[in-house]
């Protein structure tokens, strides 16, 4: 299948830190569907982490825990979200740090993400295609390319920049003949990270 053809989940999680196994946890989850480079579908969503948020991530996020006191639980949010994946490639930007959060709480509430869904990481890509980039980062790559920087640092906000961004950055790689999905994730893929159940159940003694 033609990379730019392909059925894309793009996604970004905001966290209350950076180690999901350190005991950190998703505050909010956005993903967009994209179907030969357009935006088909939605899904967005608050999660309550049942935890104390840092007041160091509300400063990056914007997210408080006013916010969050009536939102749902993972064990709601996540089943939603894999309904919402199906079979799609799911991509994002440092991809690797978002599968492991969405990786470890689906675990927490025994399920997972299916062995054959591809990830693409649109960093790899960026690292490739602009290497002489100081810093690689989402606004960094998208001021770059042109592309329109809006709200940064919430979920949806960023998946919108990320789609913009793989889709510049396939074009690049089809001028490489890096064309097909199966090219793509060879060059750019990340492994999904798994977690048992009894890990993950390990993990919520933090």
């Amino acid at each position: 299948m033609n990379a730019k053809e392909a059925e894309y989940v793009v996604f970004d999680v905001e966290t209350t830190g950076l180690s999901a196994v350190g005991g950190d946890r998703m505050v909010e989850i956005a993903a967009v569907k994209v179907k030969e480079r357009k935006i088909i579908d939605t899904f967005e969503s608050f999660i309550n982490p049942e935890r104390p948020i840092p007041i160091e991530a509300q400063k990056v996020n914007n997210i408080t825990e006013d916010m969050l006191k009536d939102a749902p639980t993972r064990d709601i949010v996540l089943p939603k979200m894999l309904d919402f994946i199906g079979g799609a490639c799911v991509a994002g930007h440092n991809v690797k740090f978002d599968l492991n959060f969405l990786c470890l709480e689906l675990s927490l509430i025994g399920r997972r993400l299916h062995d054959d869904t591809p990830a693409v990481d649109t960093l790899k890509l960026a690292r490739r295609f602009i290497p002489h980039l100081t810093s690689h980062r989402l606004s960094n790559v998208a001021h770059f390319l042109g592309t329109p920087i809006e709200e940064t640092h919430r979920a949806l906000a960023d998946v919108k920049l990320t789609v913009d961004i793989l889709n510049c950055l396939l074009d690049m790689a089809a001028e490489q003949k890096i064309e097909t999905l199966g090219d793509v994730f060879k060059e750019f893929g990340v492994d999904k990270p798994k977690f048992k159940i009894k890990q993950a159940e390990q993990e919520m003694l933090f």
